[in-house]
């Protein structure tokens, strides 16, 4: 049993008890000790509740009772998840020190399936960027090349995995922050349908974006991940109350032979680099001898979907975070018995957030201000409209959708920071299905022979059918597996110090 391990060879060595779930926790605390001063993947580890979890694990274990598939696997927790009595700061000094007294249902329903969380992820601040180089704690960097972005906002959850921290992560996506990351670190990434996880306990950036999901190794495992954490939550108002797929069994099936898979035309092409072309061209030409009949389709309304997202996902986060007003819980600044409560609020917010947040929040208010509220944020909304016809006419054809998850690889840290639209053009690809609130998936699908670095492919699936996106991922990993002769993370460089 190694730490470099898929989650479910873990779960398959826990269960016939080769190694114990605080062994593991363990030798997964000792490579975070090694490697992540050079990676910066963990804001938090909370060992002492990790463990203890662990030890609870294997008391349940040693009893004969029956345990969940994932019972004693580690993973790490993106940072805007609450998780009671543990530091959740959403990587802003906002929250700095800030302990929630509630467990939010993500991590509930991880605690009960008995899966051990190693501490919490590094992130864009409040969720805002493409790079986590937005964190007011420092940037987080990919393992593949540590001068390197992991992508974003969940860079710290995808870095954690192909730094070999944790087998398994929870990431959230408002326009690509589970997939983009995932793509340029390989490994996968899945943001389910919109209402198919709880965000109870999710600090919201953009309500009707943001959605938590799954981050792994491979296809099977964020399939196992899935199936833990999603499900209807009554505490959540956007949640579906419909049954879960079979998230798994489709990962297992690997037979695609029949479906019929679409290539969307808009999202290729200028500014996409040739070596993320060159290989999704190839894993295309896979799914084609596994029978699949690949089909062109055309959604025209994507090309407006940056432009519609970036004003309503700054609306959104303007109305979210007037919550943070230096009064209830968070950074107070100047609070001297003299200063008022707005300079007060006004000295907090000019500390507390970061550039980007505060970009983001002047554009929304902007946007939603009297006399421009329709000219922006309603048009905004008309072509989100537009978007979602736009997919139910290619699933008219189609099975499900595919494209490459991002137009680069990995850039340098600090290439584009200046450059906000330069980094917003990295969610193009994503962002439509954010907009639709529909299924999909990263996973990795070779290097690009520029750089020698991960490639992500992208699979998008309708509403509420998570399962196709899993029965297609499976299939096209097992492929590129056979391809490769091993997996993509053992072509990485090894960390200094890593096991």
């Amino acid at each position: 049993m190694s730490i470099r391990d898929n989650a479910w060879a873990m779960a398959h060595a826990l269960e016939k008890k080769e190694i114990s779930a605080v062994e593991l926790a363990n030798q997964h605390y000792e490579q975070i000790a090694s490697v992540d001063k050079d990676v910066h993947a963990f804001l938090y580890l909370d060992k002492e509740g990790a463990l203890s979890q662990a030890k609870e694990v294997d008391k349940k274990r040693a009893a004969g009772e029956k345990l969940s598939p994932l019972a004693g696997v580690p993973l790490a927790l993106k940072d805007v998840m609450t998780q009671k009595g543990v530091p959740t700061t959403c990587g802003s000094k906002m929250l700095e020190g800030w302990r929630p007294p509630y467990d939010s249902t993500v991590v509930t329903k991880l605690k009960s399936a008995g899966i051990v969380i190693l501490g919490k992820t590094n992130m864009d601040e409040f969720a805002m960027g493409s790079s986590t180089e937005n964190s007011a704690f420092g940037p987080t960097h990919n393992p593949w090349d540590l001068t390197r972005i992991p992508g974003g906002s969940g860079g710290g959850s995808s870095a954690s995995l192909a730094a070999f921290e944790a087998p398994l992560a929870i990431g959230t996506d408002t326009g690509g922050s589970i997939r983009q990351p995932a793509a340029v670190t390989g490994t996968v990434g899945v943001k389910p349908t919109y209402g198919g996880v709880s965000r109870y306990g999710l600090v919201a950036f953009s309500s009707s974006l943001d959605q938590a999901g799954p981050c792994a190794r491979t296809v099977l495992d964020a399939a196992l991940l899935h199936q833990v954490i999603a499900g209807f939550d009554p505490k959540d108002s956007t949640s579906i109350n419909q049954a879960v797929p079979d998230v798994v069994a489709a990962a297992k099936k690997k037979d695609i032979k029949g479906m019929k898979i679409g290539v969307v035309k808009q999202l290729a092409g200028d500014g996409y680099q040739k070596g993320v072309e060159n290989k999704f061209k190839e894993a295309v030409a896979e799914l084609v001898k596994l029978g699949a009949e690949i089909i062109e389709v055309s959604c025209p309304n994507f090309e407006y979907a940056l432009a519609a997202y970036y004003l309503i996902a700054p609306s959104e986060c303007s109305s979210n975070l007037a919550r943070f007003d230096s009064m209830r819980f968070g950074l107070r600044i100047g609070d001297d018995g003299v200063k008022g409560a707005e300079e007060v609020m006004n000295l907090t917010r000019q500390a507390g957030f970061g550039r980007e947040v505060k970009r983001r929040i002047i554009l929304g208010t902007y946007a939603l201000s009297s006399g421009y509220y329709d000219a922006y944020y309603g048009s905004a909304q008309k072509v989100r409209t537009l978007i979602k016809r736009d997919f139910d006419a290619a699933f008219e054809k189609c099975d499900v959708l595919i494209s490459p998850t991002a137009p680069t690889t990995a850039f340098k840290i600090g290439e584009k920071s200046n450059d906000p639209l330069a980094m917003y053009l990295n969610d193009i690809a994503t962002i439509p299905v954010n907009m639709a609130g529909i299924g999909g998936m990263s996973l990795p699908c070779g290097l690009a022979e520029e750089d020698n670095l991960p490639v992500g492919f992208q699979i998008m699936s309708p509403a509420m059918k998570d399962d196709r996106m899993y029965l297609v991922g499976g299939a096209l990993e097992a492929a590129l597996l056979s391809k490769w002769g091993k997996p993509i993370l053992d072509f990485a460089p090894k960390l200094a110090g890593s096991k």
